[in-house]
């Protein structure tokens, strides 16, 4: 085996030790919720009750391809219900705040869907859940950004809009990146998805069709294994089209919470909100073009991210790129981070 062989081959290792994220918190109409936190509600006796789905993600890790049919792809490993959930109207438009910061090398993008949960989404079977896709934004070839790109420009956040005709009842929002770094290859591409409880207020009527969560993409699907290295991007958002009436995106924007709420358990309970200071500060405005079958993102305030390299000499950050088809910058990585390779187009200090 020859060494870049032996280098690709690690792809899955260093994949590993490159995972990165969760969502922290939701904000509705000013109102901060706390999501589930896998870096230390997992080992908590009694961890509070919140609105999004325990999961076995303590490294902030992903699904494989390879693992794209089982139950892990419904709402991430070993997923169980949240214990409580967050009262939106129909209409409303909802941030979703990760932690920590979306790496730069992440590229990928960001796709949403919904699920009626036909009864309490607290103690729903995700088996019976059938996703239907309310937002999917891919890459915008007129600024060269990808969708995580604009997430982490608009403070590591995502504003989401639930459809305006959709019927009252109780749903799971499944919030997704698919990081695409190591998308070249086979089993490369990274998926991080989120799960939380609402319950949907309002009068509309309309409940579309779904698919099962572990029917929504396959480990070759042409916007899974994808080489976004290449300079003519022409990328396909995966997944089942978006519902009638459904855009690629919704228009980005600040979003701060004035007041905090705790998850909602079934049949009532939990507090109303209650003043506090601010908790986001997202730094830009990103703003959606025209809908169409491709996914697009059109920005006036956030530049796409720099591709010139540290001056010659200086370690690269963690996370940062060390090596590719045509690198020039740095190649030595920053204390306590080493180069791995991905693929022949990225390496990235891990």
């Amino acid at each position: 085996m020859s060494k870049v062989s032996a280098l690709l081959a690690s792809v899955a290792g260093a994949a590993l030790v490159a995972a990165h994220g969760h969502v922290s918190h939701i904000i509705v109409n000013g109102v901060y919720y706390q999501n589930y936190d896998p870096s230390t509600h997992w080992y908590q006796p009694n961890p509070p009750t919140v609105i999004g789905w325990r999961a076995a993600q303590q490294d902030n890790g992903f699904i494989e391809p390879n693992n794209f049919g089982t139950s892990d792809m419904i709402c991430h490993k070993a997923a169980i219900p949240g214990g409580g959930h967050a009262t939106v109207a129909a209409g409303d438009k909802i941030t979703i705040v990760w932690d920590p910061v979306w790496p730069e090398s992440h590229i990928g993008p960001v796709i949403d869907y919904l699920a009626a949960c036909n009864g309490d989404c607290e103690s729903v079977s995700k088996e019976s859940l059938r996703f239907f896709k309310i937002d999917g934004a891919g890459y915008d070839k007129s600024t060269g950004l990808w969708a995580a790109d604009a997430l982490r420009a608009n403070g590591n956040s995502w504003l989401v809009q639930i459809p305006a005709n959709l019927k009252a009842g109780n749903y799971v929002l499944r919030h997704e990146i698919i990081a695409l770094h190591g998308g070249p290859q086979a089993n490369g591409a990274q998926a991080y998805p989120q799960c939380v409880n609402l319950k949907v207020t309002g009068s509309g009527t309309v409940v579309p069709s779904g698919v099962p969560g572990t029917s929504l993409y396959t480990a070759t699907d042409a916007g899974i294994l994808f080489n976004p290295y290449v300079n003519d991007i022409q990328y396909p958002v995966p997944g089942p089209a978006l519902i009638a009436g459904a855009v690629s995106s919704i228009p980005q924007s600040k979003s701060t919470a004035t007041a905090t709420a705790s998850a909602t358990l079934p049949g009532g309970g939990g507090s109303a909100p209650t003043t506090t200071s601010a908790v986001v500060t997202p730094v830009s405005s990103v703003t959606r073009l025209p809908s169409s079958s491709s996914t697009t993102l059109k920005t006036s305030t956030v530049a796409a991210p720099s591709t010139t390299a540290p001056p010659s000499g200086n370690a690269q950050t963690k996370y940062g790129q060390c090596g590719g088809s045509g690198w020039t910058g740095p190649t030595a990585c920053a204390a306590g981070s080493s180069c791995s390779v991905l693929n022949p187009w990225y390496a990235q200090c891990v």
